[in-house]
Order: C-alpha cells, then structure tokens, then sequence
C-alpha cells in the first residue's frame, strides 16, 4: 500500500511540473461554433468547450504551411490537458502582455481597449496615435530595434505571453529564436487578404487573443457598415473623374493592379481609374512613358510615393510636371499626416479603417457628396 501511495505520490509531483497542465493529453473536445468571417480568408477561428482554435492558413503569399494556436481562458487552464504537438503555440487568455511588429496591429488593440498590454515594438518612433505615444513616453512600451534585427534580448527580459508578427517567406531567424524561448509567435497575415474590408476584419484575430470576440464582432460590423454607406454614396456621382496613382521609384512607376485592396478603394469610390482593368499580381511596374502617354490629362493624382511637394516632384522629375493634374494643382497624399514622431497615419489606421480611407476618396474625386466631412488621411499636396 506504502508503495501505491508513494507511486501516486510522484506521478501528481511530475503531473504539476508539466506546463502548468497544458501538455497531458486531452479527451477530445465537443465543437461549439465556427466563427464565420464575412471577407477574411487568412485565419479561422473554433470555439471549444475548454478552449478556442486559431487557424492562420495563409500568413505570407503562397504560404504552404497552415498554423494552429490552442487559446485556453485563464479559469480552464489548471483542468486542460493538450497535446503541445498538435498546435504551433499554446496562449492563455485573455493576454496579459503582447509584443507587436507592425503598425498595422496597434488600432485593433486600442480599439479593443486593451492597448496596455502592449510591452514592446520595432521603431516606436513609427507609432502615430497619441494614446500608444503617450504610453512609449511614459516608459511602458519598449523600444525593441527594428524588424530587420530585433533586440531580442530586450524582448526575452520582457517575457510577452505572445508575439504577433508578419512574415514574407516564412524564413524569420530572430523569430525561431523566440520560439525556442518559450514564447508562442504569431504570423499576422492581414496584409495579404485581398479586400480593404477582409483586411480590417482581423480585429476579431486580436478580439480572440483578449477573450473579446463579441466585442471585436461589433466593432468590425459597424466599420463595414459605415463602408458600405459610403460606396453606397459614391454610387451617386453622377462623373467618375479620371485617377493616375503612383510615382517613379529610380526608373520605374508603380501603380496598384487592378484587383488589389487599392483599386477596390478606388473602385468603390466610383472613379475612373487608368488602371482598373488590369489582373498582374503584385504592384504594375511600368516607364514614364507609359504612364504618361496613358494619364497626362488625369484629372487627379492620388498617393504619388513619398513624395510630400509639388517641389519634391519636380525636382526628383521634372517631368512630372507636364501631367494635367501637376499643374492643376490636383495631385493628393496621405504622407503630410503624420504622427509626432513622423509615423505616417496611414500605414497606421488605414488597414483597421477602411470605411475612413473610402470616405476621404470620395471626399477627393466628389467633394459634392460629403460636404461635411473632413478628410482624415488624405490631403493636397504641399
């Protein structure tokens, strides 16, 4: 009996050294819901009994790996038993601490309202909004480098619960490094969804993390809404004016190809965009004179790169200034609006606020329409 006892004994002391429960085996669990996306295609989410799934399927373009993230709330996780071999990563929830790399994550934790959990980021000085500033000034946020080479000894001292990153081939050396550490990294893939509204519906990616997936629903729902309101307006115009977008970069002009997240924007601002009608993937690259042959008599340029002047156009070309729009002063960009510390807002609040970006177009091509509304990104050209 002694022995039994003594038996018993040790296998409850291993039991409770096993990640706090999270890697015994588990009995299957009964599925509740699949929470449908309206437009993302990236990431799927199932709730469990005990405990959620995400699935990111497609994290770069032509990813051939599907990842999966077993998300255990706080109250469950001391009677979950998972098998660590079955998922890429093991989160408790809600996350108490969580490191981002892109710009592009931190509206969805502010809309969420769960921004202080933010810990550590690559470049802070790209952050725009005022709240997250206010926290990297008062010292909550730690500067972590750049994405090129994250300080990833910073980061190990920090000891986020996850790390919520981007990947373009799947092949990160710094991240393999975290992972070894312990701590689950995921692979945002909202930049690759194909829509301006799929990319804003990764809030719920987020609301999932934060055990506010009902939150992140309604939240999404009333962007779409509000997007959907606006094309509806701009569907009113009674002249789609003509739109070149785009500048050189060294010898080549780039423009957004016609099924991307950008000429939807343009699309569904009811304009005539040169471009519309063309299938490439990834950006067209194309020489000035193709463009110019094509889009000289545009009645408006939106977006030309970097570019913040009419003088910093005609003195990187001064070609530029034989297009129509140039010397009609009809030339707007998104890069004057920018944060404290330089953060262009845009590359910020865009891909969360589509309905907004949708709404300056159309205040743009059809000022008559949206006669009360100020622009929030878009402005002319200085």
């Amino acid at each position: 009996m002694k022995q039994i006892i003594y038996i018993l004994m040790v296998l409850i002391i291993v039991s409770c050294k096993e990640d706090k429960g999270l890697s015994r085996q588990l009995p299957p669990a009964e599925t509740k819901e699949l929470l449908k996306n309206n437009h993302a295609e990236g990431f799927t989410l199932i709730k469990n009994d005990n405990y959620s799934i995400l699935t990111i399927s497609n994290p770069w373009p032509k990813a051939d790996k599907v990842y999966r993230y077993a998300l255990i709330p706080k109250e469950n996780a001391p009677k979950i038993t998972l098998n660590k071999d079955d998922f890429d990563g093991m989160i408790i929830t809600p996350v108490q601490k969580i490191v981002v790399t892109s710009t592009t994550h931190i509206p969805a934790l502010e809309l969420l309202g769960v921004e202080q959990t933010l810990v550590g980021f690559p470049g802070t000085d790209y952050i725009s909004s005022e709240k997250t500033r206010t926290q990297i000034d008062n010292g909550d946020i730690r500067e972590l480098g750049n994405n090129e080479g994250i300080n990833t000894e910073v980061l190990l001292e920090l000891r986020p619960d996850v790390v919520v990153t981007f990947g373009v081939d799947g092949t990160n050396k710094t991240m393999e490094t975290i992972e070894k550490a312990g701590i689950t990294v995921i692979y945002n893939g909202d930049w690759v969804e194909k829509s301006p509204l799929a990319k804003a519906e990764w809030i719920k990616f987020f609301g999932a993390l934060y055990h506010k997936e009902s939150q992140a629903k309604s939240i999404f729902d009333q962007i779409e809404k509000d997007y959907l309101e606006a094309k509806s307006i701009a569907a009113k115009a009674s002249k789609k004016p003509t739109v070149l977008c785009g500048a050189m970069y060294k010898d080549v002009w780039y423009l957004p190809n016609g099924t991307s997240p950008e000429a939807q924007f343009l699309n569904d601002a009811n304009v005539n965009y040169l471009w519309s009608e063309t299938k490439e993937t990834g950006s067209i690259a194309l020489n000035f004179e193709t463009v110019f042959d094509k889009a000289k008599t545009a009645e408006l340029w939106l977006s030309p790169s970097y570019y913040l002047s009419y003088d910093a156009l005609e003195k990187a070309n001064s070609h530029y200034t034989q297009f129509d729009a140039f010397q009609n002063k009809k030339i707007f960009t998104f890069s004057n609006t920018t944060g404290k510390t330089g953060g262009v807002l845009y590359y910020e609040l865009g891909a969360a606020r589509p309905d907004l970006v949708l709404k300056d177009m159309i205040k743009i091509c059809h000022p008559e329409l949206l006669t009360d509304y100020k622009t929030t990104f878009f402005k002319p050209l200085d």
